[in-house]
């Protein structure tokens, strides 16, 4: 079924401004608040004294895991493949499995030694190497940075959404349009209320912005259910959609059972081990705070997610038909209808479209209310990001190896500068992109949302050895790390051609396996391997140590 292409998208002119002006307001109050509630410790700035309950933590983690392209990125997959990539839904239960099953013992190992990132357990037991270090530091790296430059581009196009007519503004020579301007007040509003509250603003924003992200994905269910004639008018147009998009591997054939099985697992749980994801699990109050938010994490968020956002870009794929097209080779390739233009834009075109029609004026300050809960979603996953790659500078880098008897409060200085340096790199690596299609940095950035994850993803086996078995060596983990860095870098652009060459049968090997398993779990399997392998023929870490970790963690 084809809609007719409605008439323009109306322009929310004056009520998108004061829900966005009051909605900024809120939030730089929220980081005021956090900063007369704040002690001028390094422990206060990154964990708020970790004693968060559980309305904010189960928030926080939520608000985290829910970024701009969870809100527009997964439903325009959904848009283009169907019902088959729905399933991705089933990423986040596995992930609540996660919080119950490791948060707690990570959060008590963090308590007793005072750990604030990733590195510090990492590093202090395995041998406290500057180089695993600095391999734990980079893998944050390597998640946060695309991250965040994400987020900023997310708050540019919505900018152009929701303020299309806004006049060009020239400063000291160049010209700045709505998305920049949006990209920049995303930006500037985000570093001030981090750098001044630091994790207690950032998980009390997050609590707003949660609940912020759960109305506008109902809010949004709403209008495409009601446009379509109601529950049976929505299911009964689904049932009539072409039989690839009801089915795996979908329409272009990419998402196979293993693929996507793989997809939900390390998905979950690569975005689980990631610095931000980390730092909240140091900074919950007790073990029946990470548990009880674990389990409503994992009902909650699945049903939003089903229930919410999918079922928009269900219904968007029955009133706007995707083009799919076949190549000469056999390919398929699956476009957004031209009204949608891209297909992760499917979830605001038809917020636009049909809660106003529907509702009258009073959509369309909906339709500005949920636009807002998309910028929740940039903001809340930009926030957290950046505050934990300034932990993870501070403690990792500049504090073990740049300068090791540094102060606290020079400590505290050092991890702000990061935020405004990583602020500002990401915005005019946007800015650069959005001037400059074949800039590779932002070109990279959609393809590396999943690469990010599977960075991420090489933190698990030593994970899972330090908390559970306890037979991995320095060397093993090192170079399991290695080893699994490498392979995420062959699926992406990174890797120059003559080096694919170079590896001959074994960049074909890897690329045979990312098109059967998610790209972390390839990762991981190399990994394990590796981490494995290097254990056996090297020196076992110290049993004292050892058993010391155990102790701590009982």
């Amino acid at each position: 079924m084809e809609a007719a292409v409605p008439e323009p998208s109306l322009s929310l002119g004056a009520v998108a401004l004061v829900v966005l002006v009051i909605y900024l307001l809120v939030l730089l109050s929220l980081g005021v608040i956090g900063y007369l509630r704040s002690r001028n410790t390094e422990e206060d700035f990154y964990l708020a004294g970790r004693g968060q309950g559980m309305l904010v933590t189960v928030m926080t983690i939520m608000a985290t895991f829910f970024s701009s392209a969870a809100i527009l990125g997964i439903p325009g997959q959904v848009y283009k493949e169907g019902t088959a990539f729905m399933l991705f839904a089933m990423n986040l239960p596995c992930a609540g499995a996660c919080i119950y099953l490791l948060g707690s013992k990570i959060r008590r190992i963090g308590r007793r030694r005072s750990y604030v990132t990733q590195g510090d357990m990492i590093s202090e037991y395995y041998g406290d190497s500057p180089v695993l270090r600095l391999l734990v530091a980079l893998i944050g790296f390597l998640y946060v940075l695309p991250y965040v430059i994400m987020q900023i581009k997310a708050g540019g196009y919505l900018a152009q959404v929701m303020f299309p007519e806004t006049r060009p503004l020239t400063f000291l020579g160049r010209t700045y349009g709505a998305f920049e301007l949006g990209a920049s007040a995303l930006s500037l509003v985000t570093m001030v209320y981090v750098l001044i509250g630091g994790m207690r603003s950032v998980a009390w924003t997050d609590v707003l912005q949660g609940f912020l992200l759960i109305l506008g994905m109902v809010l949004a269910s709403f209008a495409t259910i009601k446009s379509l004639g109601g529950f049976g008018g929505f299911f009964e147009k689904v049932r009539d959609l072409p039989p690839e998009a009801l089915a795996l591997p979908g329409p272009s054939g990419i998402f196979g059972p293993w693929k996507l099985m793989t997809i939900c697992l390390f998905a979950s749980v690569g975005s689980l081990v990631q610095p931000a994801q980390w730092i909240r699990l140091y900074a919950a109050r007790d073990d029946q705070t990470l548990k009880r938010s674990a389990l409503i994490f994992s009902i909650v968020l699945p049903a939003c997610f089903l229930f919410g956002i999918m079922i928009v870009a269900l219904g968007g794929r029955v009133l706007y038909p995707p083009l799919v097209e076949t190549a000469a080779d056999g390919g398929v390739s699956v476009l957004a209808h031209p009204y949608i233009g891209e297909t992760d834009q499917v979830v605001i075109v038809m917020v636009k479209d049909q809660l106003p029609a529907i509702l009258g004026s009073l959509g369309v300050v909906l339709v500005a209310v949920i636009l807002i809960a998309v910028l929740a979603a940039s903001m809340s996953t930009a926030d957290s990001n950046l505050h934990a790659l300034s932990a993870v500078f501070t403690r990792d880098v500049y504090d073990r190896l740049l300068r090791p008897k540094s102060s606290e409060r020079e400590r505290a200085w050092v991890g702000r500068i990061a935020i405004v340096t990583a602020t500002l790199l990401a915005l005019w690596l946007v800015n650069q992109g959005h001037h400059n299609e074949e800039f590779k940095p932002l070109k990279l950035i959609a393809d590396l949302m999943f690469a990010a994850i599977a960075f991420s993803t090489q933190l698990l086996p030593a994970t899972i050895d330090m908390l559970f078995i306890r037979k991995g060596t320095k060397a093993g983990v090192m170079s399991g790390m290695v080893a699994g860095i490498f392979v995420v870098f062959l699926s992406t652009p990174f890797i120059p051609d003559g080096v694919k060459s170079a590896l001959g049968p074994v960049f074909h090997f890897a690329k045979t396996g990312f098109t059967y398993l998610d790209l972390g779990c390839a990762g991981f399997l190399v990994n394990v391997v590796v981490f494995a392998a290097v254990s056996v023929f090297t020196p076992k870490l110290d049993s004292a140590r050892v058993q010391s970790l155990a102790k701590d963690m009982r």
